[in-house]
């Protein structure tokens, strides 16, 4: 009989780990489908842009959303605390209900992760909870006498990368043996190879530049004012290099002003939302990621996997240990004056740039869709390697 697996991760911002849940279920269906029955559940709406994908692929989704959800505060930490908790309330019989009635054999939880740890506690069951942690959240004295309580019950905690995972395990909050490392279902090359071959219409006006991309969410987390300080500062003697930043988000109107400023409207464009990054990531030559924190994110390694040089803050959790402690691409010190900047100019300077870019791409190999699973399946059967 094949093992139910449900997915929770509620959220009112399209944000990474959204991403991230989709994939690894995907990754379930593509390669385990014979052991495995997985199903989503729809918290907060963050999963309707995908119900055709899902319609025509046979995933299961069950529907806990109320309406109202989509016109909760999304930004601001009080008003985003407050949208939490009521999703916590709403949401708590329902998901009772649900594991009472349907008896899943795994729970996997990615965000709002305190309401199934809540149910887990309450609840008198078989199912084995998985928490994944992503980013080291603050541990207040609340989340570490939650966690510590949570501990003997869960089946297995997971980190995206080795980094965190050590820091989970150095907290002592977690039983060692329950604490293992799963990175990212981020690589489809089938997938890849379609989008890559994709071309954008209306290029044509930055063909004959060098081009530096970056990736993601206009938020703080990002630091993109900073990046683009940086390349400013980059610009007065490389004229002929852009600055081309995929995303959209609250901190749209900030940058904006900030370009303007600094009169960099021919030298720094915010591109907007795309649905496939490979398309634009093929006629540049270097990513930038800026973040303040980040796991291994995915457009670092989608960046790579084109054959894109990286170019990385040292911040926690992911990308020194992506780039292999810096010796490959560059890592610098974040909203230092001069580090992003002395280190495009490196980059400028670097002789060995085959090498570099050969060895960062290698290190994509452990974040295809099909590692992903073969670690997962051996985590749900409690087998560590």
């Amino acid at each position: 009989m094949k093992k139910k697996i449900f997915y929770w991760s509620p959220c009112l911002n399209p944000v990474g780990t959204v991403k991230s849940t989709l994939n690894s279920a995907v990754s379930v269906i593509q390669y385990g489908s014979n052991f495995f029955d997985v199903t989503l559940i729809n918290a907060c709406g963050e999963w309707d842009e995908y119900l055709d994908y899902f319609k025509d692929n046979n995933v299961k989704i069950i529907n806990f959303k109320y309406k109202f959800f989509k016109n909760l505060p999304k930004h601001g930490y009080i008003q985003s605390r407050f949208s939490y908790i009521v999703i916590f309330l709403l949401c708590f019989f329902p998901l009772i209900k649900l594991i009472r009635s349907d008896k899943p054999d795994f729970f996997i939880a990615h965000l709002i992760t305190s309401l199934p740890l809540t149910v887990m506690n309450l609840l008198k069951t078989d199912t084995k909870f998985i928490l994944r942690i992503s980013g080291m959240p603050k541990l207040n004295l609340i989340r570490k006498s939650f966690w510590k309580i949570a501990s003997t019950k869960l089946h297995m905690v997971t980190s995206p990368s080795i980094e965190l995972m050590n820091k989970l395990i150095n907290i002592n909050l977690f039983d060692k043996n329950k604490i293992s490392f799963l990175p990212d279902a981020i690589i489809d090359i089938k997938q890849f190879i379609f989008k890559k071959n994709s071309e954008i219409q209306n290029f044509q006006t930055f063909d004959k530049k060098r081009i530096i991309f970056a990736a993601g969410r206009l938020t703080k987390q990002k630091n993109f004012s900073y990046l683009i300080d940086e390349f400013s500062t980059f610009l007065k003697n490389n004229k002929d290099f852009i600055l081309l930043i995929l995303g959209d988000g609250e901190e749209r109107n900030k940058l904006e002003k900030q370009i303007i400023k600094n009169k960099l409207q021919t030298n720094v464009y915010l591109i907007g939302h795309v649905n496939n990054v490979f398309k634009y990531f093929k006629k540049g030559e270097v990513f930038v990621l800026s973040s303040l924190w980040e796991e291994v994110g995915f457009v670092m390694v989608e960046a790579a996997l084109t054959n894109l040089f990286v170019i990385s803050s040292n911040c926690p959790n992911g990308p020194k240990e992506f780039l292999s402690d810096g010796r490959y691409g560059i890592l610098f010190e974040n909203n230092k004056k001069g580090e992003l900047s002395n280190g495009l100019i490196k980059y400028t300077n670097l002789k060995d740039l085959k090498k570099h870019k050969f060895e960062i791409k290698k290190n994509t190999k452990q974040y295809t869709k099909y590692r992903h699973f073969l670690k997962l399946k051996n985590i749900l059967k409690n087998n560590i390697n």
